[in-house]
């Protein structure tokens, strides 16, 4: 059983809070639309990219948001993930594009160094080619700052140049929510209107708009194996190794990515209310306790940024 829920987790400070920062993301995905001539919303069907949604639903009116929403599909997601995507992409009227990893490897531009490799860091490659294909001057990406040491060294409007390379030590000043937006041939901008919020502020946030989210981020009963400090989920991408004890645990997903690199969380949370509490007391980033793909190195994100990655 679930400790009772504490009568403060939706107090009304936490509504003020949670209204400051809707009320910024809806100015950045506004500002968006008016500078840039072909941007687009970066969607997987995940909680973040589904709390950016409700903002531009209330930004610019249900069926009415101004971009196309893009997804970079490594081919290895969740079923249960691109289903709900595809579904919500067609509850709002909007226009979903899914550029595939597979392809990119068809055309030969991406090679794994072995078939189990994860091509989760490859989809940067499948990223810069929509980017060149739709000629695409500005993604709108769900990225918060709390998830990861790189993503808190980010701007909100973080330039990439005709690479699509990031560099940390050249981002251009951010004061007064004045965003230097000027580009040359070739640039684009990565644009983050929910750096500034926390898991907790999304979960709450979700709470609050009753958002509806994929089933795997509630708690449900999974095969996994211990690895690394780390609950595997045992698919036929993630089979157990020599040795390995695979065992039914209740988990939940913090985050949602390429099952070659995504591991559940233990939890009994069954609504987000409860993932709101279990969230006050969790001590391990939500990367940290679910990406096996941030565990190769300290700058393992920033490399990937560096490279051209969300």
């Amino acid at each position: 059983m679930n400790a009772p829920l504490p009568h403060t987790l939706l107090h009304p400070l936490s509504n003020a809070h949670l209204d400051a920062l809707e009320e910024e993301t809806i100015f950045i995905l506004r500002e968006v639309a008016a500078t840039f001539e072909r941007p687009t919303l970066l969607f997987s069907g995940g909680k973040d990219s589904l709390v950016m949604l409700r903002c531009a639903e209330k930004a610019f009116g249900a069926g009415r948001i101004p971009y196309p929403l893009l997804m970079i599909d490594t081919g290895h997601n969740f079923t249960e993930v691109t289903e709900f995507r595809d579904r919500r992409a067609k509850e709002l009227g909007a226009q979903l594009i899914v550029r595939s990893v597979e392809d990119s490897m068809a055309r030969g531009t991406v090679r794994l160094s072995h078939p189990e490799e994860s091509r989760n860091a490859h989809q940067s490659v499948t990223l810069l080619e929509a980017i060149e294909e739709f000629r695409f001057d500005a993604l709108i990406g769900g990225a918060r700052r709390d998830e990861e040491k790189a993503r808190a060294k980010e701007r909100i409007f973080s330039h990439r140049d005709s690479f699509g390379q990031w560099q940390p030590k050249a981002q251009r000043p951010e004061l007064w929510t004045l965003f230097n937006t000027r580009l040359t041939q070739g640039e684009h901008f990565r644009v983050f209107p929910i750096s500034n919020w926390t898991e907790l502020d999304v979960w709450q946030y979700i709470a609050r708009e009753d958002i509806a989210l994929p089933s795997l981020y509630y708690t449900h009963p999974r095969d996994v194996v211990e690895r690394k400090g780390l609950l595997v989920p045992v698919t036929p991408l993630t089979p157990p190794r020599d040795g390995e004890q695979v065992q039914q645990r209740q988990v939940r997903f913090r985050t949602v990515g390429d099952i070659t690199c995504t591991c559940p969380v233990e939890s009994t949370a069954a609504s987000a209310l409860d993932i709101v509490a279990e969230t006050l007391s969790a001590n391990i980033s939500e990367r940290g306790a679910t990406r096996m793909d941030d565990k190769t190195s300290d700058a393992s994100m920033e490399k990937r940024k560096r490279d051209g990655y969300f």
